[in-house]
């Protein structure tokens, strides 16, 4: 299987990682959205990463479909989402917040970098980040209510603990998130033991601003 898209966008690192935890082998197609589009739309008519092509020649799009995918290929025992039940709906419930926050910081680097300034809209960026600062207020405090347990859902790492970290480490490097804004102390637990395994540390790269197209 080939994975298209550079490892600084939580989607793609999300996808990158999972396939690590499930010892999914995989070749990485290090492209970019700007200057690789018309290669990405080959495989995906959007333009739009993450892409998994699969080694019949057929793609998938969208890390959420790319997700349920790959815990299929691992089975119910190995599958990184709970398979059913109140644990199934409270890590979509936290997957949710997390992908929530990653778009509207998403949506204010795009706002700062592709807009022109006297066309930039302060209410609308300043709407984002709030929505986003409210999402990660949530995931903290979940990650709080856990108490002694370092995972989110249940007893052992999730896909709700792999996508928490993938978006804070991406809000971090784009947005500082700990210098400009309030900090998310049990996030940030929850983070360093999620970047300490190799599957993370194998699958990351430093924030690179997208260009104008």
């Amino acid at each position: 299987m080939i994975l298209i898209g550079m490892f600084d966008s939580p989607y793609v690192r999300r996808v990158g990682v999972s396939m690590r935890l499930l010892g999914l082998d995989f070749e990485h197609a290090n492209w970019s959205v700007g200057r690789d589009f018309e290669h990405i739309r080959e495989h995906n008519p959007l333009g739009r990463v993450p892409t998994l092509v699969l080694d019949d020649g057929d793609s998938l799009i969208e890390s959420a479909a790319i997700l349920d995918y790959l815990d299929d290929l691992a089975g119910n025992e190995r599958a990184l989402l709970p398979a059913s039940g109140q644990q199934r709906r409270e890590a979509l419930r936290l997957m949710a917040l997390a992908t929530g926050a990653a778009d509207k910081g998403i949506a204010q680097v795009y706002e700062k970098i592709f807009r022109p300034p006297e066309k930039s809209h302060r209410p609308w960026t300043e709407r984002c980040r709030l929505q986003m600062e409210a999402a990660l207020a949530e995931l903290d405090r979940c990650c709080e209510a856990r108490g002694p347990s370092q995972w989110l859902v249940g007893e052992h790492l999730t896909q709700a603990d792999v996508t928490t970290a993938c978006v804070f480490a991406y809000l971090n490097d784009a947005l500082d998130l700990q210098v400009a804004g309030p900090a998310y102390p049990a996030i940030s637990k929850l983070s360093a033991c999620c970047e300490a395994l190799p599957e993370f540390s194998e699958v990351k790269a430093p924030f690179f601003p997208p260009a104008a197209y």
